[in-house]
């Protein structure tokens, strides 16, 4: 009975994470597809990737967004589950699924925002980066580009994010044609919302930073971060590539307010350390709350 009781309590925490996960794409595409029904499209707006595309072909033939949606994105499940895994290509599915019909349902819903291009780039992008952010951080995806970009650059010299802007940059003037420049202006532009919104979704709003100082006076230092940042600090052993000499690391982790206060803890201590600062997309564990200071 324990035994049993064990795998049960073992399997619960990680059976109800994943059910939330799944509720989590499931808002996060319902709320895409409001963007889109309720912003974008009706104000000749469209997205980049393929539900840009997917825009476009039910602009210019009489079937559905949905279904260029479910159609289009199916070789990108494939390439998600060769990619990443069985379980993001099956939250994938199910939020692409839900795109989807959501679209279909709010095809006929109210438009919120007429005419105001500014006011529907901005307030659409936003929609449409919470609903494809909250996918992205729960596990799945609403669009398949992303994927696509993964496997090209596999194959050419050049980064993801420099094939997703060629592949959107065509995807644009694919849009200059059917909805015209201002649409594609209009329409780029809510694109590039929508991923400043997608990343702050998936990273926080806290922007987490790693730090790594190289100093001689390292204890000092890491003394004045604990007392007046109130943050732990790793001290790591390690020697100079050029001098042969022991020297001695100092890793920490802040947030954005604190790195002012940091670099003048560092200058008072040491005018000379070497300081490398860089983003953190996300903190689990340790030590990294925060401890009261006097």
């Amino acid at each position: 009975m324990s035994e049993m009781n064990g795998v049960y309590e073992n399997h619960e925490p990680m059976f109800l994470s994943r059910i939330s996960s799944i509720i989590f794409i499931i808002i996060g595409a319902f709320i895409a597809a409001y963007g889109l029904e309720a912003v974008l499209i009706p104000n000749s707006v469209s997205d980049g990737g393929i539900t840009g595309i997917s825009i476009m072909l039910s602009t210019l033939t009489p079937l559905p967004l949905g279904l260029f949606l479910a159609i289009l994105n199916i070789p990108f499940i494939f390439l998600g589950y060769k990619l990443v895994g069985k379980t993001f290509a099956i939250n994938s599915i199910i939020g692409i699924a839900t795109l989807s019909i959501a679209t279909s349902l709010m095809h006929h819903i109210p438009t919120i925002i007429n005419g105001d291009s500014l006011l529907v780039t901005i307030s659409g992008g936003i929609l449409l980066g919470i609903g494809m952010g909250l996918a992205l951080r729960n596990g799945g995806a609403l669009d398949g580009t992303d994927m696509l970009a993964v496997l090209i650059s596999r194959k050419v010299p050049f980064s993801t994010g420099e094939i997703i802007l060629v592949i959107n940059v065509f995807i644009f003037i694919f849009v200059g044609f059917v909805f015209g420049i201002e649409g594609a202006l209009s329409s780029a532009i809510a694109y590039y919302i929508a991923s400043k919104v997608i990343s702050i979704i998936e990273t926080g709003l806290e922007d987490a930073k790693s730090v790594t100082i190289i100093s001689k006076n390292s204890r000092e230092i890491g003394q004045a971060i604990i007392n007046r940042l109130g943050r732990s600090v790793t001290y790591i052993e390690g020697v100079g590539g050029y001098t042969n000499e022991p020297v001695e690391m100092i890793y920490c982790v802040i947030n954005r307010m604190e790195e002012s206060k940091l670099r003048t803890i560092v200058r008072q201590k040491d005018p000379n350390a070497f300081v490398t600062i860089s983003d953190i997309a996300e903190v689990r564990g340790g030590s990294f709350k925060k401890r009261n200071i006097h």
